[in-house]
């Protein structure tokens, strides 16, 4: 119930609902049973040869429905005669079926409400906590799943919240409202009937014991499925150029088995409830009919004929809430598994987060300074005790093997990760005493792989300042080299790309990321080998169009072509995680040590 009425806190203000559902299901309720206890009126009114009631005995009290009914039905009969008095109870039976169904109605449209408004609540929940963790989280976990969790389990957990609602309130109240009924016509009866009201719950019971249980596994097959088919469509040209279409496709026809297989097993549970329920209640009506017909025909029953009529008639309606409930039951276990992954997820916490007196800054004065700085991958040391000085207005270039650290050494210094020993300090300041908002608003990133989203390239260049003009996009695009191809697109600045970019050639792509990062005029630019997977022709207008980016900037370059940055003001050298030479391009090729092999090695090549 833990996890009902954490699920249950994202309806708030529950109120607003749950008052208007409470009164509009009572009164649907009411004249529902009603509509049944209206049989034995009109029964009589059709049947009655002789008057049950004289014309001033005194009426019963209202609250005994079934005599009050029976009273005003023979008044109507003594003064109407038998075919006004069954025009009366038909417009009687009419008008409680009219609000029955009206109220019935309202209710349902609170409830639905209710749904949309928890779906609306707990989506933005989920979603906001996701874009807010860290980016070592996403590394770690299958993004499928996450996708999963966010789409699926949340709308499966949307009718749990209502559902359960319908199942604690709704359904046991239609069912006390039909038995206090029975028990007005015959204790004795009812008594002896209700005892397949515990016994179907039982079996029911027994029935849906593994739901829940089973509904988690569907859910993370569920996630697996929707990871490969991302993995897919993803990576189609490499699944195409090794021809591993019959490996992909038996890895998802795999899964999707294994999840069909847990549906499968799951919808025999759920589908056997009813009929189980359902046949009890036709057992138990075909009992009473025995029994109780018996005493209506021997003439020792309490009851009429027409009175035993509407009791079997009441009677074969209490087992609908019964099997409502039964069946409501399924969908509520596999709503608890699915909100306990997505409470999972929303309860996952961001680990680079602002401290309570975190300070914001507004511009960059001296230097970044990291400080006997390392940081691990769990076992897996990646830097050890760096030590390193950026200075405004400066071009510092990483350098090295593969392997060797330099992308983890700039993913510090925005705190996408946080280092496990050290410091890192921005103008003397400790960049976890800053805001985290704040200090990435101080630089620009230019990553190898392109990063766009599929939509127009104007929204694309203008990502990072969504109020830009006309004018401030265009001044961005010309200074990355990429005006020139934009405008002899179809729609100029208004194409859309496609997904990832996929109508744009690497080059291009890439002169948009730089404009973007131009149009956001950070004074720090963190560029991560951006030139390194262009061909030469496309690497000689990047490579001009970061030149442009880089002017007056303080700078931060990963570089693959160590050409491109020999007028760096300062080479890092990094090896293993660890700074093996610093210097510029002359003191460095004179040091003879690994740059000099490394740049040899280039040259050699081409």
């Amino acid at each position: 119930m833990k996890t009902y009425f954490r699920l249950l806190a994202f309806a708030k203000p529950i109120e607003k609902f749950a008052i208007p559902y409470f009164i509009y299901t009572v009164i649907s309720v009411v004249f529902n049973t009603l509509n049944l206890a209206l049989l034995i009126p009109l029964l009589n009114t059709l049947f009655a040869k002789d008057s049950t009631y004289v014309r001033d005995l005194e009426a019963p009290n209202w609250y005994n429905v079934v005599e009050y009914f029976n009273y005003y039905a023979e008044q109507a009969r003594l003064h109407y005669g038998v075919y006004g008095a069954l025009q009366r109870v038909c417009v009687i039976i009419l008008i409680s079926v009219l609000l029955s169904n009206l109220f019935k109605y309202f209710s349902q449209r609170v409830i639905e409400n209710m749904r949309i408004h928890t779906l609306l609540n707990l989506r933005k929940a989920v979603f906001n906590n996701v874009i807010d963790l860290h980016l070592g989280y996403f590394s770690n976990e299958r993004k499928g799943n996450i996708i999963s969790k966010i789409s699926a389990d949340v709308q499966v957990v949307q009718f749990s919240v209502t559902g359960t609602l319908q199942v604690l309130f709704k359904e046991p109240l239609q069912l006390i409202a039909y038995l206090v009924t029975l028990f007005a016509l015959s204790a004795k009866l009812t008594l002896f009937s209700i005892t397949v009201i515990p016994l179907s719950a039982f079996i029911i019971a027994k029935i849906v014991k593994r739901l829940k249980e089973q509904a988690a596994l569907s859910q993370q097959s569920y996630g697996a499925m929707i990871s490969y088919l991302d993995e897919a469509l993803t990576g189609i040209k490499i699944i195409k150029a090794f021809n591993a279409e019959s490996y992909i496709k038996d890895k998802f026809h795999s899964e999707n088995q294994y999840y069909s297989k847990i549906n499968q097993s799951m919808a025999k549970r759920q589908q056997l409830a009813s009929p189980v329920s359902e046949f009890l209640g036709v057992v138990m009506v075909a009992i009473l009919l025995l029994y109780g017909g018996s005493m209506v025909l021997s003439g020792s029953s309490e009851l009429s004929a027409a009175e035993f009529i509407g009791y079997i008639a009441l009677f074969s309606q209490v087992m609908r809430p019964a099997k409502a409930m039964s069946d409501s039951f399924s969908g509520i276990n596999q709503g608890l598994a699915a909100g306990a992954r997505v409470l999972e997820l929303i309860d996952t916490k961001p680990a680079v987060v602002n401290r309570a007196n975190a300070v914001q800054i507004n511009d960059f004065k001296e230097q970044i300074s990291l400080k006997h700085v390392s940081f691990a991958y769990g076992d897996n040391q990646v830097l050890h005790d760096i030590n390193l000085t950026i200075p405004r207005g400066k071009t510092i270039a990483l350098v090295g093997p593969s392997g060797g650290g330099k992308s983890t050494l700039m993913d510090l210094l925005p705190r996408f990760i946080e280092p496990q020993s050290g410091q890192i300090l921005f103008d003397g300041v400790p960049i976890r005493d800053i805001q985290v908002a704040s200090l990435r608003s101080q630089m620009g990133i230019v990553n190898q792989e392109s990063i766009l989203f599929n939509d127009s390239i104007f929204n694309n260049i203008a990502f990072a300042k969504p109020d830009a003009s006309e004018e401030e996009v265009i001044h961005a695009a010309k200074i990355a080299n990429a005006h020139a191809f934009i405008i002899h697109t179809v729609h100029k600045y208004q194409t859309n790309i496609g997904d990832r970019g996929a109508k744009l050639s690497g080059g291009q792509k890439q002169r948009i990321c730089i404009a973007r990062a131009v149009l956001a005029n950070p004074p720090i630019m963190l560029l991560d080998e951006a030139t390194s997977a262009l061909d030469t022709e496309s690497e000689r207008l990047v490579q001009d169009a970061l030149n442009n980016l880089m002017k007056n900037r303080t700078s931060l370059v990963i570089a693959h072509r160590l050409s491109t940055i020999q007028n760096a003001d300062q080479i890092v050298v990094l090896e293993h995680g660890k700074v093996v030479e610093q210097g510029t391009h002359a003191e460095l090729i004179s040091n003879d040590g690994l740059y000099k092999r490394l740049t040899d090695m280039q040259t050699f090549k081409a």
